[in-house]
C-alpha cells in the first residue's frame, strides 16, 4: 500500500512518474571505471499550479486533499532564559542536543476562512510525490551502493555527496525525500547532516533564468507567440470536444486556460487517480495537445533549437557540469565527490536534452531524470609504476594520460550524443560513451563569454524587434 493507503493511488504512482530502472541499467564495458555521477531529476507529483476545469461537467477538484504527510514539522528556534524582569538580547538559533524546537502543523486556509487538514497548496508536492521521490532515492541506493558498489554504504561527509535544489518548496522537499531514500538515517554517520544547496534567484542556472537574462526572456516570449500562430489552427478541431470543459472557450496555446494549463491539470489528475473527462483519454486528443505544448515550451518555441537560446538558457548549467567533471578527471580520488543530485523542473530536463539534441519530444514526467556519468579508462598494458608514480597515485593524481568518457542517460535509456558520433569522439564500438574532451569542447561553445553582455536587452524599436524575433522563431518551430 502507498502513502494514500489504497490501490487506486498506487496505480496512480506507477502512471504518474518514471521510476529508476535498476535491473535494466546497462553496466559499462569492463575497461571503464565509473568516477562521478551528475543527476538532474524533476520533482515528484504535485497539484496543478492553477485551478482549472473545476466546474461541471469536468468536475476536477478545486481542493486537493493529498497533503497529510509532512504537515507537521519541527525547527530549531532562538531561545533564552532569564530571571523575571530581566531582558536578554535576542539569541542566535541553537543547534545540537540542547536546541529548543518549535512544533507546528501547517494547514491551508480557503478564501472563506475555512480550513481542512490534508489540503494542498497549488503546485505543492503531494504525498504521492513524496513517496515517488523517496523511492527514486532508494533506487539510487540499490544501483550505486548495492549493485555497483560505487557509493559508500554509509555517508560520512558532505564532500562525498552534493545536493542542490531550486528555491521551490516542491523541489526542496523532493530532494529531502531522495536523500532519505539514498542514505536513510541508519546509513548516515553520527554527526552527518546533509547540506541542501540553494542559490539566489539571480544566480540560478537549473533552468533558463529569464529573471537575470532579459534577452532570453525576450526571445522566449516571442517564440511562444510564434508557436501559437503555428499551432492554434491545429488545435481548433478539438474545440467541439474540449471547450465544454473550459467554460466554452477555445483550446489554444494562448487561450484561457492555456493549453499548457489544461495538460498540466490532466497529467496531475491522472497521477493522483482523479477521474478526468473521457475525451482526454483519447490518443488523438491528448497527443495533439502535448505536441503543441511541447513545441511552445521546449521543442521550438522557447528556442532551444537556436544556438543563442541554448547558450543563454542551458550554457551556464552545462558549464558548471563540465567544470566539475574536469576537476574530478584531473584530481581523481583527491576529489571525494562521487554523486551530485539536482532537484529541478521539467524545463531543466527538456532544456538540457534539447540543447544536446536528444529530446524525445515528450513532456518530462514526474521524477524523470537525466544523468551524466563520468568514466575513466586506464591502459591495461602499462609498465610497473615507478616510486614517483606511486606517490602521485597516493595523492590522487597520475603521471600517465587517462582517457575519460561521458555517458548521458534519460528516462532509463542511453542517449548517444550526436556531437560525439564521429570516429575518435567516442569509445570505439560504444557511441554512447562520448570523450570528455569532445563534450567539453561543445560545452565551451555553449558557454557565454560575457553573460551580462549577452543577456542585456535594451529595446530601440520594440515593435520592429518583436516582429523580427517572431519571424526568426517561425523558421525553427516544429510545424503541425
Amino acid at each position: 500500500m502507498g502513502l494514500l493507503g489504497n490501490q487506486r493511488a498506487d496505480r496512480a504512482v506507477k502512471k504518474g512518474h518514471v521510476p529508476l530502472d535498476v535491473d535494466g541499467y546497462p553496466v559499462a564495458p569492463p575497461e571503464l571505471e565509473l568516477e562521478q555521477v551528475h543527476i538532474y531529476v524533476r520533482h515528484g507529483e504535485r497539484t496543478p499550479v492553477g485551478v482549472r476545469m473545476a466546474d461541471p461537467p469536468a468536475n476536477i477538484p478545486e481542493h486537493w486533499m493529498f497533503c497529510n504527510t509532512a504537515r507537521q514539522f519541527r525547527a530549531a528556534v532562538a531561545s533564552a532564559t532569564a530571571e523575571e524582569g530581566q531582558d536578554l538580547p535576542f539569541p542566535a538559533v541553537q543547534t545540537g542536543p540542547a536546541a529548543e524546537e518549535l512544533r507546528a502543523r501547517r494547514i491551508v486556509e480557503q478564501r472563506d476562512g475555512t480550513a481542512a487538514l490534508g489540503e494542498c497548496l497549488l503546485g505543492e508536492l503531494t504525498d504521492v510525490g513524496r513517496e515517488s521521490t523517496y523511492h527514486f532515492g532508494a533506487s539510487l541506493r540499490k544501483l550505486y551502493v548495492d549493485r555497483l558498489r560505487f557509493l559508500p554504504e554509509v555517508v560520512h561527509s558532505n564532500d562525498e555527496i552534493y545536493l542542490r535544489s531550486t528555491n521551490m518548496p516542491r523541489t526542496i522537499e523532493s530532494l529531502q525525500q531522495i536523500t532519505h531514500g539514498l542514505y536513510p538515517m541508519t546509513k548516515q554517520a553520527k554527526d552527518f547532516v546533509p547540506l541542501l544547496r540553494i542559490r539566489n534567484g539571480k544566480d540560478e542556472n537549473l533552468f533558463g533564468n529569464t529573471l537575470s537574462c532579459k534577452r532570453l526572456e525576450f526571445l522566449q516570449i516571442n517564440f511562444a507567440h510564434a508557436a501559437a500562430a503555428a499551432w492554434n489552427t491545429t488545435l481548433q478541431p478539438l474545440d467541439k470536444k474540449i471547450s465544454k470543459y473550459i467554460g466554452g472557450n477555445p483550446v489554444r496555446l494562448d487561450g484561457r486556460p492555456r493549453a499548457s494549463g489544461i495538460l498540466d491539470t490532466i497529467r496531475a489528475s491522472e497521477a493522483h487517480g482523479i477521474q478526468v473527462p473521457p475525451e482526454f483519454k483519447e490518443k488523438d486528443v491528448i497527443d495533439v495537445i502535448e505536441k503543441a505544448v511541447v513545441t511552445e515550451w521546449f521543442a521550438g518555441a522557447c528556442g532551444y533549437r537556436t544556438e543563442e537560446v541554448r547558450r543563454l538558457g542551458m550554457g551556464p548549467l552545462l558549464s558548471d557540469l563540465a567544470a566539475k567533471m574536469q576537476v574530478k578527471a584531473e584530481n581523481g580520488d583527491a576529489d571525494p565527490t562521487k554523486i551530485l543530485i539536482h532537484s529541478t523542473h521539467d524545463t531543466c530536463l527538456a532544456g538540457l536534452s534539447n540543447t544536446l539534441d536528444i529530446f524525445d519530444e515528450k513532456w518530462p514526467a514526474f521524477t524523470a531524470a537525466i544523468t551524466f556519468e563520468l568514466f575513466k579508462k586506464r591502459s591495461s598494458s602499462a609498465p610497473p609504476a615507478s616510486p614517483w608514480q606511486n606517490v602521485l597515485s597516493l595523492l590522487g593524481r597520475s603521471s600517465e594520460p587517462t582517457e575519460h568518457y561521458v555517458r548521458v542517460r534519460y528516462q532509463n535509456e542511453n542517449k548517444p550524443l550526436p556531437l560525439c558520433a564521429e570516429e575518435g569522439k567516442h569509445l570505439p564500438g560504444f557511441p554512447e560513451f562520448c570523450t570528455l574532451a569532445t563534450f567539453r569542447e561543445r560545452v565551451k561553445e555553449l558557454t557565454p563569454g560575457d553573460w551580462e553582455s549577452e543577456c542585456a536587452y535594451t529595446p530601440v524599436n520594440k515593435q520592429k524587434e518583436r516582429e523580427e524575433a517572431q519571424a526568426a522563431a517561425a523558421m525553427v518551430i516544429a510545424k503541425p
